[in-house]
């Protein structure tokens, strides 16, 4: 952690943090297009159309929310850098950083929640 990183929880710097973000975001994307692109191919009548599209729109939700995070994130970042030595209003407040981290943590559960879904749905396929 260099000295200009910011420590957002014990042993863990904002850079770390955005570097967790961009991995799993990129991870969850490459997932995504193999997955959609296994689903596909069970497409063989007209009629499958209807069981396997509301599937990749989950998949493709999961990858919207996960890029929603980055551009928060961003956001926040923004914010403190915009910071000057004089000007402490633009850093954020004791209570700010919690109501992001809660914001945060709930982001992180409804995606874990809609990736579950969708990867339950992907096993009932196999089936």
């Amino acid at each position: 952690m260099s000295k200009n990183d910011i420590e957002i929880f014990e042993g863990k710097s904002l850079s770390e943090l955005l570097k967790d973000i961009y991995n799993n975001s990129t991870k969850t994307k490459n997932q995504i297009d193999i997955l959609t692109e296994e689903l596909s191919k069970f497409v063989k009548r007209v009629s499958d159309v209807p069981v396997i599209s509301p599937i990749i729109k989950d998949y493709l939700d999961v990858s919207i929310k996960n890029d929603e995070q980055l551009v928060k994130i961003a956001q926040v970042i923004t914010r403190l850098q915009s910071k000057s030595s004089t000007d402490e209003s633009a850093i954020l407040s004791d209570k700010e950083k919690a109501q992001l981290l809660g914001a945060l943590n709930e982001e992180v559960k409804d995606i874990q929640f809609d990736i579950d879904t969708v990867n339950n749905k992907h096993k009932s396929l196999e089936n």
